[in-house]
């Protein structure tokens, strides 16, 4: 059975390495901070203490960083680049611009590493559930050669070539983001004419208005319960990924670019580390003008 090495056990890594470990494989981690590392320590996973030797006997180093500056730290540094198996393959299941994960796969060919790009959608239920979607850019016969590694993760999809899966991670975000500001406008609309919004969520469901976000999100909007599971900051980061990828294909996306300002007026006001779906306090904070 392949040997897996782990880099960045945090909200999402720590749940999808969990599901590694549950299905049986030797599984080697490592994080800065190592006190998040011992739930796996206790379920037998060995703990690393550096780059070097998360990497040295691994076939597949899947890696779970925050953003494109963390991944640019590991996969430029020398602990990693020069401790990797000649043959063993580099799954980037970060989010990250499409141009960072066409370079690492570039840089990483040169010397005879695999690389996938497999961001994930499903946030820390689906990580725990191992019902992730998973994104991946990349050649065919390597990501057969990692399926059965995915699905212990979740549902995963080739995309097409490096960087496909970045993109599609992208598209989903779009469709996060723009969603979640039309379930606020809808939740803060039967709020102020006077219709019960709880009722209005469930009056909605099975027609074509429903989903997950009007769920899940519609509901800690009328909470007030804006406890982070998915990070308005990361969110705006993905929605300025998303500008700059259509940017560079002289793309233009209107609603993408009005959700993005919105985004980015809740940072500035102090909103940064709440959950994306306090977008509905920044349409609460245009309605007070």
């Amino acid at each position: 059975m392949k040997k897996i090495g782990f880099i960045g056990i945090g909200l999402m890594g720590l749940p999808m390495a969990l599901n590694i470990l549950k299905a049986g494989y030797n599984l080697k981690v490592f994080n800065r901070s190592i006190n998040k590392t011992e739930p796996l320590k206790v379920l037998g996973a060995e703990i690393a203490s550096t780059i070097n030797d998360v990497v040295r006997d691994s076939d597949i180093v899947i890696t779970m960083l925050t953003d494109d500056t963390a991944i640019d730290d590991v996969m430029s540094s020398s602990n990693f680049l020069d401790n990797l198996k000649s043959g063993s393959t580099v799954i980037d299941m970060s989010s990250v611009k499409p141009t960072t994960a066409t370079k690492h796969y570039n840089n990483l060919k040169s010397k005879n590493i695999n690389y996938l790009d497999a961001p994930v959608s499903g946030g820390t239920i689906g990580a725990e559930e191992a019902s992730l979607a998973i994104m991946v850019g990349g050649e065919q016969i390597v990501f057969d050669e990692a399926i059965e590694v995915f699905k212990t993760m979740g549902n995963p999809t080739l995309v097409g070539p490096s960087g496909s899966g970045q993109v599609s991670k992208l598209a989903n975000q779009v469709i996060v983001g723009l969603t979640i500001g039309a379930v606020a406008e809808a939740v803060t609309l039967c709020e102020k004419a006077g219709a019960n919004p709880n009722k209005m969520i469930k009056a909605l469901s099975g027609g074509w208005a429903d989903s997950k976000i009007l769920q899940t999100h519609g509901k800690r909007m009328i909470d007030k319960d804006f406890t982070p599971k998915g990070k308005t900051s990361v969110h705006l980061k993905d929605m300025n990924n998303i500008l700059e990828c259509a940017n560079s294909f002289n793309t233009h996306l209107p609603i993408s670019n009005l959700v993005k300002e919105m985004y980015k007026t809740l940072v500035e006001n102090g909103h940064g580390e709440t959950d994306h779906s306090s977008l509905y306090k920044e349409i609460e904070r245009i309605n007070k003008k």
